[in-house]
């Protein structure tokens, strides 16, 4: 370990030289290092009124660097990481220091091989997707070989096999996988020059070895999936449809039943000039796919069930998001943009902005098995109807104006109904009804001042509460730019309808920060309120907590 602390120290303090000799870095045989690095740390105050932890080592610090050389065909690079210890909320895996991310890679005719980590998606994700998400804990990438080859324009293969990043180490399980995609008009190249529809077809096979164990059970070793893509795309109109499939995969996410599983997401888009309209369907059965039967949460993860809901960035329209349910569920999403045309009496001087968004998501229609077969296989499904349960509503509108070249604003009105039960475990919990408004202004006083204010409201509906919703919530955000180099951002999020009058807290947080060129220095404190943290429907709990904060960044 000593030796590769002291490569990756060489490593970084000469990267940082030759970023301050741009000139001498050109010449080095043609090569380049480019790298970024990243702290965030805090210092926690316990706080019993929110349920803020205490938390033994007082500051807590999670820290990465990253060094790539690029010359010519071939690149490598190392990322250095450090949880010392890991943040309060974060995966609990993440402990130490060490180099878990390490690469070369070389292209040669339309030939490239990868040795070390890698990242990797086939198709939509349904069956492999191999991603980073720093802000969720999540990083599977896969160590080993990928190779990817274009033999010729319109075709395109990729072929991986290894083992899967679990934290600081990997996983028990071997992936294995290909995928191909043809690109018809590519291929046909002038032939296809008259026509108008564009076709590209794709497939894919991934499977998993990993060694039984169990004294009980006779588990599959070897788990395949495959999957079949299709993408049209004529004039304005794009559609693309994927299917997979998954043979009998007991693990500790299905309750080890053999079921096999099945996926099918299908989307089809219109855009023209000020029209957008965008419809989605996914139905998804029993298709946890991990490299290790016993993971669980976000851990060891081979694919990726996409989300059809919207991706909310205000506080309150974020606070009941959707978790994809990989064990069974039905989803749709409908999505209209439209612009109100420039000098129209809506659309005013620069036009207006309307977006309307719909999404649903829906457990399985299901039953019980009690023919003999009910403790291997389960339950069976039907595609019609779909269930009864509702997982997740959220029918929402958001509309953009700029009134002149220093005023613009945003309002978003949002109604979610949201159940706790079947999303997070609960019993006996009824939907939670929620609706929100919010209204962002951006107000630029002079050259040098921007000030964005943002209000938000949420109100709670529902015929019982508990402490775990705290009632109706108001927001308010103010935010400061200073320059191109400062900013200061005040936000409060008061909890007024909590029927405890000791919890109706004010969450109050203050950030400051600096900007030069690609470094940045933000400062903090506040309070974080308990809640759940998403990103494209994969989701971690969020801890209460109290104290200061620092976050650094950079890249050269």
């Amino acid at each position: 370990m000593k030796n590769v602390l002291k490569l990756t120290i060489c490593l970084l303090v000469g990267s940082i030289t030759i970023t301050t000799a741009q000139t001498n870095l050109n010449n080095i045989g043609g090569g380049q290092i480019h790298g970024n690095f990243d702290i965030s740390a805090q210092y926690y105050i316990p706080d019993s009124i929110i349920g803020a932890d205490t938390i033994p080592e007082k500051a807590l610090f999670n820290g990465w660097s990253a060094v790539t050389y690029v010359n010519g065909k071939f690149s490598a690079g190392i990322r250095y990481e450090s949880y010392l210890n890991h943040l309060n909320g974060f995966p609990s895996g993440y402990q130490g220091t060490g180099i878990p991310y390490r690469y070369a890679s070389y292209n040669n005719d339309g030939l490239e091989i990868t040795v070390g980590n890698s990242y990797e998606q086939f198709g939509s994700g349904l069956i492999l997707r191999s991603f980073e998400e720093r802000a969720l804990g999540i990083d599977n990438a896969i160590e080993g070989i990928r190779i990817r080859y274009t033999p010729c324009k319109g075709v395109y293969l990729k072929g991986l096999w290894g083992k899967q990043r679990n934290f600081m180490s990997t996983g028990p399980g071997i992936v294995r996988a290909a995928d191909g995609e043809f690109n018809v008009n590519e291929l046909f190249g002038s032939r296809m020059e008259n026509i108008k529809t564009q076709l590209i077809f794709g497939g894919s096979f991934v499977s998993k070895f990993q060694v039984d164990q169990d004294p009980f059970l006779v588990l599959p070793q070897n788990v395949g999936a495959w999957s079949a893509r299709t993408n049209v795309i004529r004039n304005r109109i794009n559609f693309s449809t994927e299917y997979a499939y998954k043979i009998n995969d007991p693990s500790a996410a299905n309750g080890f039943i053999y079921k096999p599983g099945e996926a099918l997401f299908s989307s089809l888009s219109y855009s023209q000039k000020g029209l957008g309209i965008y419809l989605g369907f996914l139905r998804v059965d029993n298709f946890s796919f991990r490299s290790d039967r016993t993971a669980a949460l976000t851990q060891l993860n081979i694919n990726l069930i996409p989300t059809l809901t919207k991706q909310h960035t205000y506080a309150l329209a974020s606070y009941y998001p959707f978790a994809s349910q990989p064990n069974g569920q039905t989803c749709w999403q409908a999505q209209m943009d439209y612009k109100i045309k420039k000098g129209s009496k809506l659309g005013g001087k620069y036009g207006t902005d309307v977006s309307l968004n719909y999404s649903a998501a829906y457990g399985l229609d299901t039953t019980k098995l009690n023919d003999g077969t009910g403790r291997r296989f389960g339950y069976s499904s039907n595609w019609l109807p779909i269930g009864d349960t509702m997982y997740f509503n959220d029918l929402n509108v958001e509309i953009f104006r700029k009134f002149n070249q220093r005023l613009k604003a945003t309002i978003l009105f949002a109604h979610f109904i949201y159940n706790k039960n079947a999303l997070e475990g609960k019993s006996n919990y009824p939907y939670i009804n929620a609706d929100v408004v919010v209204v962002d202004v951006t107000w630029k006083i002079n050259s040098k001042l921007t000030l964005r204010s943002d209000a938000e409201h949420m109100l709670l509906g529902g015929k019982k509460e508990s402490k775990e919703d705290y009632g109706n919530w108001a927001a308010l955000l103010e935010e400061l730019s200073i320059g191109d180099h400062y900013f200061i951002a005040l936000m409060d999020q008061y909890n007024y309808g909590n029927k405890e009058p000791s919890r109706r807290v004010h969450y109050f947080s203050g950030q400051a920060g600096f900007f030069k060129g690609t470094n940045r220095i933000v400062l903090g404190y506040g309070k974080q309120r308990q809640g759940i943290f998403c990103v494209g429907g994969v989701c971690r709990q969020i801890p209460a907590s109290n104290g200061f904060t620092i976050t650094i960044t950079s890249s050269f």
